[in-house]
Formats: structure tokens, sequence, C-alpha cells
């Protein structure tokens, strides 16, 4: 029988057979001696193949065979960093869920996951949730740091409408929503209909609240930040599918912290910032890697403000595989 792997918990998975029935699987031993260095083979939205077996007065299923993938994202596995781990396989789109604070996503975090996305051609639409809870208040006054006079401080908002103008420049489409009060909820259903749409970001961030404004019947569990650290606690621990009543499908991911950019070549990772391809075309040198080469027309734009700083910096860290401190990188305003 074929099916779609819907549910995956390390060694059981949930699969939808075509049958429209959910049978709970296995995997055969010899996929774990074809030296597939992924900690997870068989991750949800494959297409496999199984035959059910019985044991006894309990039936389990048997996968024997992974059909070709369309896409994948990946990453390196958390605590083994010579494998990788696919998130989710047979992918249409992902809404990166992205917030200022509680937790906050850092751009080099943003930029990663999109190099990733890109590779195997799979479209991101950035979500910018919580925008109900920052405020707009310009009545704070600081001093400007390179002339010393008093200023207004940027509100949160006014933070959130550069992130967005900066992804926006570079052909993202973002959206400005709140999973808490159903701003702009109607408008990402628009954009998941008759797709596989899967949710990532950090724990906390809002996937699963998100995913339970879309569809309030889903009640995936949800919990507060963590008020001491102002990171978001792990609520979803496996990925999962689900079909949602408007003829679309969702992933909910676990929490994401980091996200290490795997199987690519150096000469190729400029390709994945639209920003940087296009302009490599005007370096002196063909092979240009935008690092210590003259007349490089990468890092002219980033002096000049054509490039942002905060983007050329994560394709330097990408570049130099810099794993360890990504992490904590801030936002580069304009």
């Amino acid at each position: 029988m074929k099916g779609t792997v819907y549910r995956s918990t390390g060694s059981w998975y949930e699969v939808k057979g075509t049958d429209g029935a959910m049978y709970s699987c296995r995997i055969k031993g010899k996929f774990r001696l074809q030296g597939i260095k992924s900690t997870n083979p068989v991750a949800v939205g494959d297409r496999v193949e199984f035959e059910i077996e019985k044991k006894g007065d309990e039936e389990i299923g048997i996968i024997n065979e992974i059909e070709e993938r369309d896409n994948y994202i990946v990453r390196k596995s958390v605590n083994l960093s010579k494998q990788t781990h696919i998130i989710a396989a047979n992918v249409d789109q992902v809404f990166l869920i992205v917030t200022l604070n509680n937790p906050p996503t850092f751009t080099s975090f943003i930029d990663r996951f999109l190099v990733s996305a890109a590779a195997y051609q799979i479209p991101v639409i950035l979500l910018f949730n919580k925008v109900d809870t920052y405020n707009d208040d310009q009545d704070e006054v600081v001093l400007d740091p390179e002339t010393g006079e008093e200023m207004l401080a940027m509100t949160e908002l006014d933070q959130v409408r550069i992130l967005m103008q900066l992804y926006k420049s570079v052909d993202y489409e973002c959206i400005a929503i709140s999973a808490a009060t159903g701003k702009n909820i109607d408008l990402v259903k628009e954009k998941m209909l008759g797709k596989t749409s899967m949710f990532a970001g950090h724990s906390g961030a809002g996937k699963s609240t998100t995913a339970n404004a879309i569809q309030p019947g889903l009640e995936l569990k949800t919990k507060a930040i963590s008020l001491q650290h102002k990171q978001g606690q792990h609520t979803t621990t496996f990925a999962e599918m689900f079909d949602l009543e408007f003829d679309a499908r969702i992933i909910d991911t676990p929490g994401i912290k980091g996200f290490g950019v795997v199987d690519l070549e150096k000469e190729e990772i400029g390709g994945y910032f639209p920003e940087i391809f296009e302009l490599s075309q005007s370096c002196k040198f063909h092979n240009c890697l935008h690092l210590e080469e003259p007349k490089c027309a990468v890092k002219e734009a980033v002096e000049t403000g054509e490039i942002y700083l905060s983007r050329y910096e994560s394709y330097v860290q990408i570049v130099n595989g810099d794993e360890d401190n990504y992490r904590a990188d801030k936002y580069t305003t304009p």
C-alpha cells in the first residue's frame, strides 16, 4: 500500500494510506544500513510504500520504500554535527514565523533558513508575528550616537517595518500578523489553499498558536514564553502534518534554536542571496567569494548601503562555516 507520512516520533511513523486510514508503521532495518547520514531516514511528508504485518492481535505497518522526494528542508543535527536532520519533505511552501522579541528572531537565523530553502527550491513567506504586542510610542528620547543630539527612540513597530522592508527588498513576501488577534490570518489561509505548508521558527514564536488561529479546532499545544530567558519553551517535540478543513495541509515542526546550513559549496552560497548574485556579475573575478578579493562589486555595494550589512554578514558567516557564533548575532539596522 502507498501512503504519506503524517507524524514522526523517531522510531514510529503515522502513515495515511491511500484508503484514508491511518497506520502505525516502523521502517525496515535496511534503511539504517544504507549509509544515510540523516538522523531520520523517513520524514513527515514522505510518500512511502508499506505493508501490513500481524503480530498477534496487533497490525503493524512496515515501510519498505520511500518514493523520490520533490524537495526537503534539512539542517545540521543539534547534537551530531556530522549528521543532518530532515525537518519535512515534499513541501509546497514554508511560513517562517519571525518575532522581534519574546523570543528574538535574529537576521542571521532568517538568512540561513532562507538559503537552505532556496537551495531546495522551496518558497518561503515571512510571517512577522505578535505585532499586536509591539509598542509604537515615540515619546522616549535618546541621544544620537553620532551627533550626541536628542532624538526619538525607534519604536518596536518601526523595527518590524525595517525588517520587513529589508526582506521585501530582496523579493521575499512578508506579512505582519497576530495569531492572538487574528490580524491577516485570512490572508495566510488564502496562501495555503491547495498546498502543503510547513510552519517553522523558534520555540515560542507562535507556530502552534498561528496554526490554531487558522483552524481553531486543531488545538495544537502552546506554552508561554519563559520570562527569565525570553525564550520559547518547546511544545512541539516532533513534526506532524494535519489536513485542514479548507483544502490545505499544515506541517507543524519543533522549535528551532539554530539552523546549520548543510551540503552547500562556498562558491554556490552567493547564488542563494538574490542581491549578491545579481551584483556578482560585476566583480572583477568571475569566481569572487566577496571576502578579500579586490574590485568586488558586492563589497562596494555593502559600503554604499545598496546591500544590507546584516545580509552580507550572514553570507560571510555561512561561507566561513561559522556555526558557533551566529546564534548570538544581532539585528543590523540599515
